[in-house]
């Protein structure tokens, strides 16, 4: 299944959003120095409102423009968006829009595992072997922060995906006829 241009155009554009909310906005909001990760959300729900493919595209993009701007090791961030957007999309088949119970814990899931993979190749590699303190300091208080905003950002998005949806739907239905 192809990705109509228009629908290429949105995700770019949610992408691009997100990631300047979480760079910007969210910064001067941060608590702690910790602020939510919403392209953590962006790629997590991607994952599992369109399947394995688009959640992977999803978070490669993610991750590489967080890679760009802010990473050690280019590619790093790319690849574990990439994995947490192949792995939501694991659950595209029992994913059900209005329900927040799934995509809140399959976000949690993906927050966690982005700040433990985050930990083995930044610090572990490094000789730093304070995990509780990085747990208890940064991974913990970022899961809780981007699980309160998920409830609010997961909404938008699902909501601009029906959009797409519903005009997609539309065109095929006056392309039949």
């Amino acid at each position: 299944r192809r990705l109509s241009v228009k629908r290429k155009i949105v995700i770019a554009l949610m992408i691009i959003v997100c990631f300047l909310l979480q760079s910007t906005l969210f910064q001067s909001l941060s608590l702690a120095s910790i602020s939510p990760n919403l392209l953590i959300i962006l790629t997590s729900a991607y994952g599992f409102m369109k399947g394995k493919k688009e959640g992977m595209a999803v978070g490669f993009f993610c991750g590489l423009l967080e890679d760009i701007f802010f990473g050690r090791l280019l590619g790093m961030h790319a690849l574990i968006y990439m994995y947490i957007g192949y792995a939501n999309g694991y659950f595209n088949q029992i994913f059900y829009g209005e329900d927040i119970k799934l995509p809140m814990a399959l976000i949690s899931v993906s927050e966690l595992a982005y700040g433990l993979g985050t930990y083995l190749i930044m610090f572990l590699m490094r000789s730093r072997f304070d995990f509780f303190y990085y747990l208890k300091r940064i991974i913990l208080p970022e899961l809780l922060y981007t699980i309160i905003v998920t409830l609010f950002v997961y909404r938008i998005i699902y909501m601009i995906d029906q959009k797409l949806e519903k005009k997609k739907d539309l065109k095929e239905r006056i392309d039949i006829v």
